[in-house]
């Protein structure tokens, strides 16, 4: 399959740089798979345009403050974007402002932890963070004490309050971005959302910046997807299955809901608890089994999230709704509008 049927024609203006003042005053496109409907609400209005029964399931995962500064020996200047954590205080980090080789030793500001390059390619590292007496604490309390967090590269500036970047039930900081289709709840509008006798779920997926890279190879089936940790536990499967006895859809917050939903489901469509790393690449032909709707933001051209998207609403369709977005002016990417596919 060309990766260039993924790929749409987006005016850099319509890139949202700031998050609107409310959360869910966001425009909600609203996409019809069986009618091809395309119609046009508002985020606030989503309790009403799901049905009492349903099942929301969100990604409770919080960005961490991944980005950190830190100096060589030589006195030059290095920017970490830490990833993922490989093992104890060992981490995967993206690398900017100098270029480093295995065995080169970083120090921090105002910080006794010291770090050393164990492997570096290509703009990637793998560097070993060291406490005095190996206190693995202590390395953690310099993350979070002198990182601040990342914003995706699109963003010039970014919110002055840097909560707008985090979801209103994140919980636990183990993701490198934020799953951003949650971004547009309010407190609020997930009382509503329950009130109007729909539950909510939560599972947690650690989303990875590869997240927001282009595929670049012609044919889809060459992209090698990047693996993200992921947890589905007791309660969350236990809350899907009563959803679908009572006859409610399972309405997945966001496309790292659906790969972790889909990585653990059965082949009649039951989610069973657990958890891993998960490397599900999903494309059209894609069969569904966990998931029966979908709330998520305008995707990147050619991007997996994309195509994503296109096999769970059928890729005409959903690139016709992004061509209409772009004809009505919706905002894209993390700070922008959203999408329900039913």
């Amino acid at each position: 399959m060309r990766t260039e049927l993924f790929n749409y024609p987006l005016p850099p203006e319509l890139i949202a740089q700031e998050p609107l003042p409310e959360r869910d005053s966001s425009r909600l496109m609203v996409v019809e798979r069986r009618s091809g409907s395309i119609t046009h609400r508002r985020f606030s209005d989503l309790p009403r345009l799901l049905a009492p029964g349903d099942c929301l399931v969100v990604n409770s995962s919080r960005v961490f403050p991944g980005r950190i500064h830190a100096r060589k020996e030589t006195g030059g200047a290095v920017e970490l974007l830490l990833l993922e954590r490989v093992s104890g205080g060992t981490w995967s980090v993206l690398v900017g402002g100098a270029r480093l080789r295995p065995g080169v030793r970083l120090s921090f500001p105002r910080s006794r932890v010291s770090a050393e390059v164990v492997e570096s390619i290509e703009g990637r590292a793998t560097v070993r963070f060291e406490a005095p007496g190996g206190e693995a604490k202590t390395i953690d309390e310099m993350i979070f004490a002198c990182g601040t967090v990342p914003l995706p590269p699109y963003i010039k500036e970014g919110p002055a309050d840097m909560e707008r970047y985090q979801t209103v039930y994140s919980d636990r900081e183990i993701s490198a971005a934020a799953p951003t289709a949650g971004l547009h709840f309010t407190l609020r509008l997930m009382e509503e959302v329950k009130a109007a006798g729909i539950t909510v779920a939560s599972l947690e997926l650690a989303v990875g910046l590869d997240t927001f890279l282009p595929v670049r190879e012609e044919e889809v089936e060459d992209h090698g997807i990047h693996q993200e940790w992921f947890s589905v536990d007791e309660r969350c499967a236990g809350m899907l299955y009563d959803a679908r006895e009572r006859g409610g859809r399972v309405v997945a917050v966001g496309t790292t809901v659906v790969r972790a939903l889909e990585t653990v489901a059965g082949p009649g469509g039951r989610v069973t608890p657990g958890s891993g790393r998960t490397g599900l690449f999903i494309t059209p032909g894609y069969r569904f089994r966990a998931v029966d709707a979908m709330i998520t933001n305008f995707h990147f051209p050619r991007s997996t999230l994309l195509m994503l998207v296109c096999a769970f609403g059928g890729r005409p369709l959903v690139m016709d709704a992004y061509r209409a977005a772009v004809g009505e002016r919706y905002r894209f990417y993390s700070f922008g509008d959203a999408m329900l596919v039913r």
